[in-house]
């Protein structure tokens, strides 16, 4: 399978020791697009990131990025082309802001180097989009939970990346800046990138993506526009749930059945 999306999974299965976490997944992620990827707990939602990552090797199937086999990618080469903002990030260190965003171009220079010229545009830029400029010159460790989450998706950002995979990244904050979190990941697809982002708020994949992938017990269950993939029927069977849509489809609400 090739061609159709900056990231390609055909049939790729994964596992953990003797337990299947991937079973036969065949989805993509399309440039200029935010994908969503939902399920329960325990549905292979961040394997499917880390797969994609190579930073677990798929036990079937295979993954291409750029239309080209993720075993034929240096690990260097991967790390400039795919950005990742994993679950649970969080920085309290007392490390001006500014300073963690020029960690995003690691993968652009070798060892030890000091930022280039280009590189401290890309950190400037990249804080920028983040909507996280005004703060570039404080401390991590005085930052708010808000705060803290753009700097560290501007350091996703200062990568250059054409692809950025996301994991649960509004886990933690507040509906306010969930949401202005979700429109940072639309800007950035706005601009080309191939957006990834796994979510357990329906209400955000369903509003904000632009295609949702549903996934449980390791295997794709739905996969297409939001109002197609969160069916009725597949909310009922994935997540034993029945909601409320808005006139456009989109979910507002939600309660078991």
């Amino acid at each position: 399978m090739s061609g159709g999306g900056a990231v390609v999974f055909d049939a790729v299965a994964a596992r953990y020791g003797v337990r299947a976490v991937l079973d036969g997944v065949t989805a993509s992620f399309a440039p200029g697009a935010v994908t969503g990827i939902v399920g329960p707990n325990g549905a292979g939602k961040t394997t499917l990131l880390r797969v994609a990552l190579g930073l677990m090797p798929a036990s079937g199937g295979g993954v291409r990025v750029l239309d080209k086999p993720l075993a034929q990618w240096s690990r260097e080469a991967l790390a400039r082309t795919v950005a990742y903002l994993p679950q649970g990030a969080d920085a309290h260190w007392p490390l001006e802001a500014r300073e963690l965003v020029a960690l995003g171009r690691m993968p652009h220079r070798p060892a030890f180097a000091p930022l280039s010229d280009a590189d401290a545009l890309a950190v400037e830029a990249a804080l920028a989009r983040a909507d996280a400029a005004q703060f570039a010159a404080r401390r991590m460790n005085e930052l708010s939970a808000g705060e803290r989450a753009r700097v560290l998706f501007a350091r996703a950002l200062a990568t250059g990346a054409p692809v950025l995979l996301a994991d649960e990244p509004a886990a933690y904050l507040d509906a306010a800046h969930q949401l202005r979190l979700m429109d940072l990941l639309r800007e950035e697809a706005a601009r080309g990138t191939a957006v990834a982002v796994t979510l357990h708020d329906l209400s955000l994949a369903s509003r904000h993506c632009d295609q949702v992938i549903v996934l449980s017990g390791g295997r794709v269950v739905a996969a297409g526009a939001p109002d197609a993939a969160l069916s009725d029927a597949v909310l009922a069977e994935v997540f034993g749930i029945a909601v409320e849509r808005t006139a456009g489809g989109a979910v507002v609400a939600q309660r078991r059945i």
